[in-house]
């Protein structure tokens, strides 16, 4: 997704289809829960590396690459989310830092 769009969605604020997670180099333990809730509603979009005011505050360049793999290792866990879910995060740079965009569809 082209960053303007991120950046538009991001300014209109956290709804039933957006989160915001500062994450900066771990996973918070509520990014699961987060993912359960849009895989059972209607989907949605969750952003790591975005404050609750939607500031852009980062990932820490050292954790972008252990953050990717804890979520994707996480994904596939049954013990963290049962189905285990195949989702992708895109890394994008907003304002010179680096977050991630994780697109989750509403799940059958």
């Amino acid at each position: 997704m082209k960053p303007e769009k991120l950046t538009e969605i991001i300014t209109s604020g956290e709804g039933l289809t957006v989160e915001f997670k500062q994450s900066r180099t771990k996973l918070n333990r509520d990014v699961f829960e987060t993912v359960c809730a849009f895989l059972n509603r209607g989907g949605g979009h969750l952003f790591l590396g975005v404050d609750d005011q939607g500031g852009i505050v980062g990932i820490e360049s050292a954790a972008i690459e252990k953050l990717k793999m804890d979520f994707v290792t996480a994904m596939n866990n049954p013990l963290k989310i049962a189905p285990t879910f195949y989702l992708t995060i895109e890394a994008v740079e907003l304002e010179g830092k680096t977050i991630f965009h994780i697109l989750v569809p509403e799940s059958s």
